[in-house]
């Protein structure tokens, strides 16, 4: 295969290329003679199924321009590339059941998209070249246009290559106005490990990891990276391999050992590096709601506030059963809502860089006291932490006991020594993105199993669809999947058409650890 043409591979291949033209058809036309006929991104079926959503009359209107930019991290003017000139890009807002009409402009070098992280949109709005459309050209625009289903915390963010290691990404927040909980405040937490325009590129890191673990990736020979001798707990002091951007020994007991494959000099929050930390003000007493956002790309972040309880309420968007925590644990792409009460002075909000160094914080300040220097703040959060697949689905949103009527084994497989993850032990073919797709058809209960072969831990991610973890766990879109462990999920297929699942470690899934759920007729 094409080296060039496997590294702009489906997260963001030519828009000329054969299979997008295929994918983006707007029929149902099967691939092939003797194939299934799969409802594709133009099919009848899903412009009546959007006709049929929620609609409060309302639209919600933004424009976003993605274009190379020079921003401020630590200190240091990077360029990097973002929209609208900010490399902390605009939170959207609206309301469950509005329309959101998003105009993109693209003045990057290189084909982009937007992809709407954990809503149960139209399928042919999902932002994913080769599969529900073609990537937007370079000096071209696109307009995004569908009705919003469900409440809850979310995000967008660019499904080309590597772009979304840049600044290419937003939160986006979906109010509930008949919502019942309770606060004065809320404060919208993105998270992001930065190495752009610092260390290297994303490019550059991917092509530094896809050599493995051989000699020219960063190790000796026959080492298996997820597997080296002895346990840090949580929080070690890795160290890079020969290469630049490769981290070896990064471990981490709650993920159940390999924390991450990449070293990263700064871990931000909303943008800013501790140095420069972002300040919300508020009174003592408040109660806020902290909506969290994991946008990194190889690290899960333990956030708390040190001496104090948060109250988790929502994960990935959906209400859970209220927990007190300690901590929380967020792998890549999942989200947290948390209620807490303020105190007097100044709070540090952490997230610390799960089996790896470095911090990242914001403050509550209430105006009094003297705000603390990042250096002398906890190195550690312990105490009771979970993540989000451990919590229980509100009773509100559990989905009706069902015994499946299809169940699919995803097999996550590959490893550091040759960079080769996959499915079922097959890496995804950018050329043929339907081959192996995991057929469903539309009101089947359908199970999903997901086997770690691997010695590392996976955030796996369904596009356009949330799952039920186990018989009664929470409502999610994306799952911390242990090494050697399997994580069972069930969903409902009520959103026609062809739907990514991907590990949500950007390497990973860039190296081919993601396939199709395909909606056949």
């Amino acid at each position: 295969m094409n080296p060039r043409l496997n590294r702009r591979s489906f997260l963001g291949l030519s828009v000329s290329a054969a299979a997008a033209a295929a994918l983006a058809a707007c029929s149902s036309t099967p691939p092939s003679a003797d194939g299934p006929r799969r409802i594709m991104p133009g099919d009848p079926a899903i412009a009546e199924l959007e006709a049929g959503r929620a609609f409060t009359g309302t639209t919600v209107s933004q424009n976003l321009t993605a274009a190379p930019i020079s921003a401020s991290v630590a200190g240091k003017t990077v360029s990097t590339w973002g929209y609208n000139n900010g490399l902390v890009a605009p939170t959207i807002r609206a309301k469950a059941g509005d329309r959101l009409r998003v105009a993109l402009k693209n003045n990057l070098p290189d084909p982009t998209s937007i992809h709407w992280h954990g809503l149960a949109l139209r399928n042919d709005q999902d932002g994913v070249p080769h599969v529900t459309q073609d990537a937007v050209a370079s000096n071209a625009d696109y307009s995004y246009d569908f009705r919003i289903a469900h409440p809850g915390t979310y995000w967008y963010h660019s499904h080309v290559e590597m772009q979304r290691e840049r600044g290419l990404y937003g939160a986006l927040i979906v109010d509930d106005p008949a919502e019942k909980l309770v606060y004065d405040r809320d404060w919208v937490i993105v998270l992001d490990d930065w190495l752009d325009g610092v260390t290297g590129t994303p490019d550059e890191v991917l092509k530094e990891v896809s050599g493995g673990m051989g000699m020219g990736g960063g190790s000796m020979p026959g080492m298996d990276h997820g597997s080296m001798g002895g346990s840090m707990g949580s929080t070690p002091s890795p160290s890079p391999g020969s290469g630049t951007h490769m981290l070896m020994g990064s471990r981490s007991d709650f993920l159940g050992g390999d924390a991450g494959d990449v070293r990263y000099p700064y871990h931000l929050f909303n943008g800013k590096a501790p140095d420069q930390a972002e300040e919300f003000t508020a009174k003592a007493g408040e109660i806020i709601r902290l909506r969290i956002i994991n946008a990194a790309g190889d690290t899960a972040y333990r956030v708390g506030i040190p001496g104090r309880k948060l109250t988790l309420t929502h994960t990935d968007g959906f209400p859970v059963v209220h927990k007190d925590v300690d901590a929380v644990v967020l792998g890549m792409g999942e989200r947290i809502d948390a209620l807490v009460t303020v105190g007097d002075g100044y709070s540090p909000v952490l997230a610390l860089p799960e089996g790896k160094t470095g911090q990242s914080v914001g403050f509550i300040s209430t105006g009094t006291g003297k705000r603390p220097v990042p250096a002398t703040l906890p190195i550690a959060l312990d105490g009771d932490v979970v993540d989000g697949g451990q919590l229980k689905a509100d009773p509100s949103v559990a989905l009706p006991s069902k015994t499946p009527d299809r169940t699919h084994v995803l097999k996550l497989t590959g490893g550091m020594m040759k960079y080769d993850w996959g499915i079922n032990g097959r890496r995804f073919d950018m050329n043929d993105p339907l081959r192996d797709a995991f057929d469903i058809r539309r009101g089947e209960r359908v199970e999903v199993q997901f086997v770690n072969e691997t010695t590392m831990w996976h955030p796996m991610h369904l596009h356009g669809h949330t799952f039920q973890v186990g018989r009664d766990g929470a409502r999610k879109d994306t799952v911390i999947v242990r090494a050697g462990q399997t994580v069972t999920v069930v969903f409902d297929a009520d959103n026609p058409g062809q739907w990514l699942t991907h590990c949500h470690n950007a390497y990973h899934a860039e190296r081919g650890m993601m396939g199709v759920i395909s909606y056949v007729a």
